[in-house]
């Protein structure tokens, strides 16, 4: 049996630019929306806090990763051994939940060409 290494938290369907939003993405944009309570968004300030604070950004260390046209579809996966991180998701999975907003749980041994990889997390290009 394989093992399943990496997980990602996202939408199940496609946005405008064919992309799966991340959980992240979802409670953010819920946000930007003004949709969150006063509790849900201490919440998320508290914790995109935390995470800007313990958890390396990709783009810090490459600008270009996320960069659409260099690196179309780029997506972040959480390492299974990102035990501290992946915890922490819950909260905005229940968040997401409270305001019916689908996300799904994908796991993979391979989710696709790794073009950043630090500790806690692979950046990785679907497959064409």
């Amino acid at each position: 049996m394989t093992e399943l290494h990496f997980v990602r938290f996202q939408s199940p369907t496609r946005d405008e630019r064919g992309n799966f939003t991340g959980v992240f993405g979802l409670v953010n944009g819920l946000a930007r929306a003004g949709r969150l309570t006063v509790e849900q968004e201490a919440f998320r300030r508290t914790n995109n806090d935390w995470y800007d604070a313990n958890f390396t950004n990709p783009a810090h260390a490459d600008p270009s990763v996320y960069d659409a046209e260099v690196n179309p579809g780029a997506a972040a996966w959480f390492k299974a051994t990102a035990r501290v991180f992946i915890d922490r998701v819950d909260g905005y999975l229940s968040i997401l939940e409270t305001h019916d907003v689908p996300c799904e749980t994908v796991w993979s041994a391979n989710p696709g060409q790794v073009i950043y990889e630090d500790e806690h997390q692979i950046v990785v290009v679907a497959r064409t």
